[in-house]
């Protein structure tokens, strides 16, 4: 089988090798991969930027992916052969809360990834995808699709009379827009072109605001609702978006930290988060049990992820994270596997 590596740890390390396709043991199950896709994690992690946290030699990358089982290990119960499948961004977090020892394996970082054609999953590291849902749109939903998931609706809990902002047009923030217009919240969009503040309108966000055009959106955003500001802020950008994002916050609104895309590091002005009743709260892609629930929500309410018109596959996925780290993408990059 075929099977993406990095070994040592460096995106130019990269390569396509043959592996033996594995047989699953007592409890496990094989799924044949069909599709990946990829988040802004796995140029970092190509690289190494997770340090410590990540393996640094002999890394299968990539997190998000969705294939079929095609062979169960003894007293499995649950999965059946042909069944839909999809990856566990945790694989030891079943459910509950927040606890070290779930987050400290991942897929694409302490653990192999997706990037091969076949994968051994412990029985209850998987989601089960409905029939009816196309498995290249549950390739999207591991990481970005969990992560927005968590922060729009298991913590923020949006819904009806809330107002929802979202930056820019990448996985994420694309998932956190749906997610809010399926709750019945109302969604303000931060977009860099006219294309993009298309998307938006189209997925149903009700304002947009050209961040590259006003730098002050921040304050922009506070006049379309009011002076009231919004309730839940999913702040993607990091460093050179924080401070618009606490601009545009109304009184006890959350703002979920997910990105990093900008830098890790920014100034807080502490007396306005105490006066404010500021909520800042870490989000992740969350445990096993609120990754099934957003994937029946996404087939409940037939939404549809946005998905990339590029055309990568496994045999060039360098060019792919190069292309995604450049900010070329619209929505998810996804790739055929096997």
């Amino acid at each position: 089988m075929k099977a993406a590596l990095i070994d040592p740890i460096g995106i130019d390390n990269l390569k396509i090798v043959d592996m033996e396709q594995p047989d699953p043991g007592p409890g496990e199950v094989l799924v044949a991969i069909k599709y990946a896709s990829l988040n802004y994690r796995d140029f970092l992690a190509a690289n190494g930027g997770y340090g410590r946290m990540q393996k640094q030699e002999k890394l299968i990358p990539l997190s998000d992916g969705a294939g079929e089982v095609v062979a169960i290990g003894e007293g499995v119960r649950g999965w059946k052969l042909g069944d839909k499948a999809m990856a566990c961004f945790f694989p030891n977090w079943q459910a509950g809360p927040l606890r070290l020892e779930c987050v400290t394996a991942d897929l694409g970082g302490m653990n192999d990834g997706v990037a091969v054609e076949y994968r051994i999953f412990k029985h209850d590291a998987l989601v089960k995808i409905p029939p009816q849902m196309d498995l290249r749109d549950a390739a999207t939903l591991t990481c970005a699709g969990a992560t927005a998931w968590n922060a729009v609706i298991e913590t923020g809990k949006a819904g009806p009379g809330q107002t929802v902002l979202v930056q820019g047009s990448g996985g994420v923030s694309l998932f956190a827009l749906q997610f809010a217009v399926a709750a019945g919240a109302e969604v303000i969009a931060t977009v860099s072109s006219e294309e993009k503040a298309e998307l938006a309108r189209k997925l149903g966000a009700t304002h947009t605001v050209n961040y590259r055009e006003d730098e002050e959106w921040g304050k922009t955003v506070k006049k379309i609702t009011e002076g009231k500001g919004v309730d839940h802020i999913v702040e993607i950008g990091g460093a050179a978006t924080f401070k618009q994002s606490m601009l545009s916050s109304g009184l006890g609104a959350s703002i979920y930290m997910i990105g990093v895309v900008t830098g890790p590091r920014t100034e807080l002005n502490i007396p306005i988060v105490a006066m404010s009743g500021t909520k800042i709260e870490g989000v992740s892609a969350g445990s096993r049990a609120s990754a099934q629930r957003m994937v029946d929500a996404v087939a409940h309410h037939g939404i549809k992820p946005v998905i990339d018109d590029s055309d990568f596959t496994l045999d060039t996925l360098k060019d792919a994270l190069v292309y995604l780290n450049d900010g070329k993408h619209t929505g998810k990059v996804v790739l055929p596997v096997g």
